[in-house]
């Protein structure tokens, strides 16, 4: 066989939403370069798909009536002014368009649920798909990218399509766990995988996937689950799904770790107050009070000296406008009474705008702190809503756009472009709007919608998506996947090589909260006491720094300690059956020879080599997530959630290129005729 090309391998990795796909490999790898929604939809022909939907519009016109020609070769006086006969009076036509709609999910089909395969057929048009809009070569290797959750029958059936439809020359069976560990380069990890409406755990041991306890598509986990949350919390309030789905992708949605306080509850108050601010305030207030407390000791004092009612005013009333205590007898003598009212009205205006003025710069030094503040803090935030409407119900700011953008296409209807913000009132008109001819020719280029852009306010709602034991679900399937490891020594291994990839997992703050989970439920203190007295004999007593009670190696020839192949529990049972020591003839013979083939078998299996561990017994001392490493810049600002498809190139590279069969990765056109498709198992990966 050839050596095949980095140019001709074909990846694929099909997904329940999307999927992503390549033709040849780059010198650095590079995140997939078609990515195509997974579903169908049913063509006019009955067991055909199409991808996109198809709608059928038809357009009525009028056909026009010829005029009869003369024929004495005169001409009328209809002609002669220019006017035809029967213009307006002819038949109606109708005219068939078919027009692609590649934003609408109508009559859509998903041949993916849950991780499974629910419809082949519609699986099998996708893939045909894919590979005509690639159109590879003919000599051209296909790796493909399965789910835990596909049996063996589907590898089977997928193995005799791919062979028997594209004839391909070698073809490979991945799993997405492995791929990830490819991508980690890690050989042992826990994979977890949060996807649209499962989660898969896997645990990797050495390049090996550990199928006990493996949780393979637990509902419940997904990115969709989260978004029925938020559905259930803000659909009084108007919030429709796709709302609460743009919501969960926007930079407000975030996933807080457990016992964090919300915005608004007691514990986020304290600990919003400026300490230096605070004190001051008590330092003003304390001070207020006692000027007051020694105000009214003076009152009393002169109240009672004096017998003055009116000493109080005089004091408290000082520098404020008091008009009860006004001398009116003498301002009206004096005879300037217009002038003192005067004089009053503009001090009172002044004060009243000296006021607005430090209300005003007080509001204006508050507000680069709320804008500082971490979206944790907030009480409330504002995302876009971008929403698709028919040209028929945009109002006048949507027809000016359209009518914009086809001015600048030069007769071309094109996209019109999304308006920075609109009103509510501005966002659907109240009648329907008769038809523009630049809509007219929008709809017949295909350009039926626009989009409309506003904003949406959100409460504290934004931080509870996963809630309601989406956590604590994911948290115990990781505990029972690690837990079912049959090496014991490398499970605190699988707790530090904790990877999470998903795009169910891209909401903010998510892994760092399931990682705070896991270290709330599960993680034991690493304490001396524990670690050391566990592993201890009973007979040991806790060693202390001064080293009294550190243990000495004791002599095999001590009669109290037996050889390592002596069950303990037999020579007890004995040695209480015969307290003397002295065993009947017959008996201790028996038991010698017993005792002997033990010994001889436990020096047979310390001979043979095995796995030791010489670790503590207890699980987690430590959770961490393991960081991918940088070797491809390309994927710095992709994000690690889709790190399967990055480890599929790094093992299409491997299989194909570097080892070209020689260890049995993929299987060969010749080894499909030979062995059919249930040989597939002795080669996927």
């Amino acid at each position: 066989m050839p050596p095949f090309k980095d140019e001709h391998i074909l990846v694929i990795a099909p997904g329940s939403q999307t999927t992503l796909a390549q033709l040849g490999l780059p010198e650095s790898f590079t995140p997939a370069q078609l990515r195509v929604s997974t579903r169908m939809f049913p063509a006019e022909k009955k067991g055909e798909w199409e991808p996109l939907k198809v709608r059928e519009r038809r357009v009525t016109k009028k056909r026009k009536d010829v005029a009869p020609e003369p024929t004495d070769g005169d001409t009328s006086m209809a002609d002669a002014d220019g006017q035809t006969n029967g213009l307006e009076n002819g038949p109606e036509l109708e005219d068939t368009y078919f027009e692609e709609d590649p934003t609408t999910e109508e009559g859509a089909v998903y041949p993916l649920r849950q991780g499974r395969v629910v419809d082949w057929s519609c699986l099998f048009a996708l893939m045909t798909h894919i590979y005509n809009t690639l159109s590879p070569p003919f000599h051209t290797p296909i790796l493909i990218i399965t789910q835990p959750a596909w049996t063996a029958q589907d590898h089977e059936t997928l193995t005799q399509f791919f062979f028997e439809k594209f004839r391909t020359p070698a073809f490979c069976l991945m799993d997405a766990a492995l791929a990830v560990c490819y991508a980690y380069s890690a050989s042992t990890a826990t994979v977890v995988d949060i996807g649209y409406e499962k989660c898969d755990i896997t645990a990797v041991n050495d390049f090996l996937i550990n199928d006990a306890g493996r949780g393979t598509a637990l509902t419940g986990c997904g990115g969709e689950s989260m978004t029925q949350r938020l559905l259930e919390l803000l659909s009084s309030k108007g919030f429709t799904k796709d709302m609460c789905e743009q919501l969960k992708r926007s930079g407000i949605c975030e996933v807080l770790p457990p016992e964090t306080p919300m915005p608004g509850e007691a514990g986020m108050e304290d600990t919003n107050i400026n300490p230096a601010a605070a004190a001051s305030a008590g330092a003003n207030a304390a001070g207020l009070k006692g000027r007051g407390s020694v105000s009214d000791m003076g009152a009393t004092s002169r109240g009672g000296a004096g017998g003055i009612e009116g000493g109080d005013d005089n004091v408290d009333g000082e520098g404020e406008d008091n008009e009860g205590v006004l001398d009116v007898a003498t301002i009206v003598a004096s005879g300037k009474t217009s002038e003192f009212l005067a004089r009053k009205e503009k001090e009172k205006a002044e004060k009243a705008e000296k006021a607005a003025s430090r209300k005003a710069a007080q509001e204006a030094a508050n507000a680069p702190k709320q804008a500082k503040l971490p979206n944790a803090k907030r009480m409330t935030a504002t995302f876009h809503y971008t929403e698709r409407r028919p040209l028929e119900e945009l109002n006048q700011n949507g027809k000016r756009l359209l009518e914009i953008g086809n001015q600048n296409g030069e007769g071309e209807a094109k996209r019109p472009k999304t308006p920075d913000r609109l009103d509510d009132s501005e966002n659907i008109a109240a009648e329907p709007a008769p038809a523009t001819d630049s809509q007219v020719n929008g709809q017949l280029n295909g350009e039926t919608t626009a989009l409309i852009r506003r904003d949406m306010e959100v409460g504290v709602e934004r931080f509870q998506a996963a809630t309601g034991g989406m956590l604590d679900q994911v948290a115990d399937a990781i505990h029972r996947c690690i837990l079912s490891v049959p090496d014991i020594g490398k499970r605190g291994e699988f707790w530090d090589n904790l990877v999470i990839v998903g795009n169910g997992s891209k909401v903010r703050g998510f892994k760092d909260a399931l990682v705070a989970r896991l270290n709330s439920k599960y993680l034991i203190s690493p304490s001396s006491a524990t670690i050391f007295t566990s592993e201890l004999p009973s007979n040991f007593t806790t060693p202390v720094p001064t080293g009294a009670n550190t243990p000495q190696p004791q002599s095999h020839l001590s009669t109290s300690h037996h050889g390592p192949g002596v069950n303990p529990l037999l020579a007890a049972a004995v040695t209480a059956s015969n307290p003397g020591g002295l065993a009947p003839p017959g008996q201790h013979q028996h038991l010698h020879a017993q005792l002997q083939m033990q010994q001889y078998q436990q020096q047979q299996a310390n001979q043979q080599p095995q796995h030791q561990h010489s670790g503590h017994g207890q699980t987690p001392m430590s959770i961490k997530l393991m960081k991918m490493p940088e070797y491809f810049p390309e994927w710095k600002d992709a994000g690690t959630e889709e790190a399967a498809f990055l480890g599929a190139q790094v093992a299409a590279k491997v299989v194909f290129v570097v080892d070209q069969g020689l260890s049995k990765g993929f299987m060969s056109r010749t080894e499909y005729n030979d062995l059919g498709p249930q040989g597939i198992h002795e080669f996927c990966m």
